[in-house]
């Protein structure tokens, strides 16, 4: 028998069958957990941002309207981080809300970190959020440019320049 679709499933837990839920959770809940803790680094909060996603899906599945199962998921992951940032946020930098804060302590800070990960933390939000969503999560160009409002063209530009720096950052001495 054929695995079902994400979008099929999701189709049937809009029209009430939530029993599906269940199996979009076991697909997607490790990559929501993973994009969510590269971004903020805090397993907590990682994990209560991702336990909401699907909270979400479940509450505004009426809503789903037969796109990519996938970006619609990514979208509602990347608003709750930025809403969880905007409603913590003691103080706003150039930035502004939308630039993702690092919470390491000075324990992580000296070996838990990889190399590639001291590089990803050193770039912008936006350009760290579009590198693990493409290259980490397998994220195609098409489901980005719909997660991020733009389109394919531009979204393949920006991981192109993103991939540059983070070339530079990480062959540079850390």
């Amino acid at each position: 028998m054929k695995e079902r679709t994400d979008e099929s499933l999701m189709v049937e837990v809009s029209n009430g069958n939530l029993d599906n839920l269940k199996v979009l959770f076991e697909r997607h809940h490790v990559h929501v957990y993973n994009f969510l803790y590269k971004m903020s680094r805090d397993k907590m909060l990682s994990e209560d941002i991702a336990q909401d996603v699907f909270y979400k899906l479940m509450k505004y599945r009426n809503s789903y309207n037969g796109g990519s199962f996938v970006s619609w998921m990514f979208t509602i992951a990347r608003n709750n981080l930025k809403t969880h940032y905007r409603r913590n946020a003691t103080d706003h930098d150039d930035l502004g809300i939308l630039e993702y804060q690092l919470t390491e302590s000075n324990d992580e800070k000296e070996e838990d970190y990889s190399h590639l990960q001291i590089a990803l933390n050193k770039l912008d939000a936006s350009d760290r959020e579009l590198l693990i969503l493409n290259r980490f999560q397998e994220i195609k160009y098409a489901e980005l440019a719909e997660i991020i409002g733009s389109t394919p063209g531009a979204v393949k530009t920006k991981v192109s320049r993103a991939l540059k720096k983070l070339r530079k950052v990480y062959f540079e001495k850390i």
